[in-house]
């Protein structure tokens, strides 16, 4: 069978490694994807070795290859590991896995990878100006897109608001810890929003995650003066942001 130059998306995450060939016209899968457990350790050598397993099933695939990471990453090197292991911070990962893989491999983080997807084919589609993707899961991610222009490594779940640190209060994980209503939960996400809205003014906030599946509990009670919509790429987001961002998009 003749190969193709089909990019292929690994979204690299702190429990889960997915992996596909996309269809960079459709923003869709080119074939079934595959997905495995993240190892235990979760170093750099490790991970390259199970990337190398995980591309053998796409092997009439040629095409570069893009690998989100959770963490800052600045010109391919890891800058920061909040859910994977600390031997990832100052790996130059670019690197790392074209070796190891002996293909062409970017990486981006993860929230930008869905930030990307989601102004390419999701909720933010044909969207001029400034967009901010979240979501809002363990931490809340964060993308900057300004005329389907990423800004990357934003991480706007760290900023402190009220002496506290966003995504300790507003994240999902929050409102799961402390057992909130909707109701609560939407009073810390107004609050969070809301201060974006004093730092950016941006044009459409998109909110991403699990959650968002329940996005009609709990968006229209958040008071805002930005329009906010859910996401639509939903799981697929990194995989696919993932290819894009391996052909430069």
């Amino acid at each position: 069978m003749a190969t193709t130059t089909t990019p292929i998306g690994i979204d690299f995450g702190g429990t889960g490694i997915k992996g596909a060939p996309v269809d960079l016209a459709a923003g869709d899968f080119a074939a079934e994807r595959v997905r495995v457990r993240t190892p235990k350790p979760s170093t750099p050598d490790v991970v390259a070795a199970v990337f190398r397993e995980l591309l053998d099933a796409f092997p009439d695939v040629d095409g570069p290859v893009g690998v989100t990471v959770p963490g800052i990453v600045r010109r391919g090197v890891v800058g920061s590991a909040a859910n994977i292991d600390p031997a990832w911070v100052g790996t130059d990962a670019d690197a790392l896995f074209t070796e190891a893989t002996g293909r062409e491999v970017h990486v981006v983080n993860d929230a930008d990878a869905a930030g990307l997807a989601e102004v390419r084919y999701g909720a933010a589609r044909g969207r001029d100006g400034l967009v901010v993707v979240t979501t809002l899961g363990t931490g809340i991610g964060s993308a900057l897109v300004h005329d389907g222009r990423l800004v990357p490594n934003s991480e706007l779940g760290h900023l402190v608001i009220d002496g506290h640190v966003a995504e300790h209060r507003a994240a999902n994980s929050a409102r799961e810890r402390e057992d909130l209503s909707m109701a609560a939960w939407a009073e810390r996400l107004t609050a969070y929003y809301r201060h974006l809205e004093r730092l950016f003014s941006p044009d459409l906030f998109v909110v991403g995650g699990g959650i968002s599946k329940r996005a009609d509990e709990f968006l229209p009670l958040l008071r805002l003066d930005t329009e906010i919509v859910p996401a639509t790429l939903r799981n697929k987001a990194g995989v696919v942001g993932a290819a894009l961002h391996a052909v430069g998009g």
